[in-house]
């Protein structure tokens, strides 16, 4: 269910807004732009941690990662 919530828009982009998006469409857009961003911010967050990951596991061959790969589909 849809919960209404107070934001801050900068000016700008309140005038953009209200320029560029119809009346009755406005949420609509603003709920896109925030699931995009979030998005990005998830990758993001699962891109640092994968780069820790890096750093305390050895690296494998792409042969090797192949092969591991094969068996475990074939399990």
């Amino acid at each position: 269910m849809p919960t209404k919530v107070n934001v801050v828009l900068d000016d700008d982009v309140k005038a953009d807004l209200d320029r560029l998006v119809k009346s009755g469409m406005r949420s609509r857009v603003i709920n896109t732009a925030l699931r995009r961003e979030m998005l990005i911010l998830r990758r993001q967050r699962a891109s640092r941690r994968l780069d820790e990951l890096r750093k305390t596991t050895k690296a494998v061959s792409t042969p090797e990662l192949v092969k591991r790969i094969r068996q475990d589909r074939d399990r």
